[in-house]
């Protein structure tokens, strides 16, 4: 297991775990955390042998919230200049799938983490909310575009509004998260996953997520074109040639992400 100052990440085979680790201020994201994930997440990116990454945090929370101390005492004009957001803005490159694995609180830049990820499942025991309001501001690194997105206008105006926390069970019914786990196995299950993911065609599955998340955003015809070159652009892979050669002779097929 290698350890950066606020993280310690691991490979288990082709799946890279990355575990939060700031268990003392509940996983609070400072800007040295979150440079830290975004490194690894591109380090893993860029790793042939890492084909899914699963994010978690350690303690009790899965990271509840931004810095505050970090933040109470800047200005309209430092916060521009400093343009902390630019590394969140990463994420959203990132070409493997990410699975978040939330063990607790994920509130606020926790959410919008756990947001900022392609899977989320779930302890029975998280709680997520966006308590920013309370503070006088609002969701700055995508909470109120991707709860919208996802949970629809008068939800998302009710959780931000509020600032209250909702379990792990009114995320699911919401369809914000994947699956609700039993704490004691949630790592586990999460892993066992990401390592079906991992035995797939890699180029499939790096050009379905491009697909899935051109859909959020464009009309469905122009949705389909987009789909429709990268389903041809498929046939130019030796995965493709190996998927369909192994379905016809009746065996497992070896995938080389090639």
């Amino acid at each position: 297991m290698d350890n950066l100052l606020f993280l310690e990440k691991e490979r288990k085979g082709p799946v890279g775990l990355i575990r939060l680790n700031r268990p003392n201020v509940l996983n609070a994201l400072n800007r040295q955390l979150i440079s830290e994930i975004v490194q690894t997440f591109e380090e893993y990116d860029r790793d042939e042998e890492i084909r899914v990454i699963v994010l978690t945090g350690n303690g009790r929370a899965f990271a509840a919230g931004a810095d505050i101390e970090e933040m109470a005492d800047e200005d309209a004009v430092g916060m521009e200049l400093l343009n902390q957001f630019a590394d969140w803005d990463r994420i959203t490159a990132v070409k493997k799938p990410i699975i978040a694995a939330v063990n607790g609180f994920a509130l606020g830049g926790g959410f919008e983490l756990a947001l900022a990820c392609d899977l989320l499942f779930a302890s029975e025991t998280a709680k997520f909310g966006f308590p920013e309001v309370n503070l006088g501001v609002m969701p700055g690194a995508g909470g109120t575009q991707r709860l919208t997105k996802a949970a629809g206008k008068t939800k998302a105006l009710e959780m931000i509004w509020s600032g209250e926390m909702i379990s792990a069970e009114e995320a699911l019914r919401l369809n914000l998260i994947n699956r609700v786990i039993a704490p004691e196995l949630l790592l586990e299950e999460t892993l066992a996953f990401a390592g079906k993911i991992a035995e797939k065609a890699p180029l499939a599955v790096r050009l379905i997520k491009e697909s899935v998340y051109k859909a959020l955003d464009i009309s469905i015809y122009e949705g389909m074109q987009f789909e429709r070159k990268n389903f041809y652009l498929l046939f130019a892979s030796e995965d493709q040639k190996e998927g369909m050669q192994a379905f016809m002779e009746k065996r497992k097929p070896v995938f080389k992400g090639k």
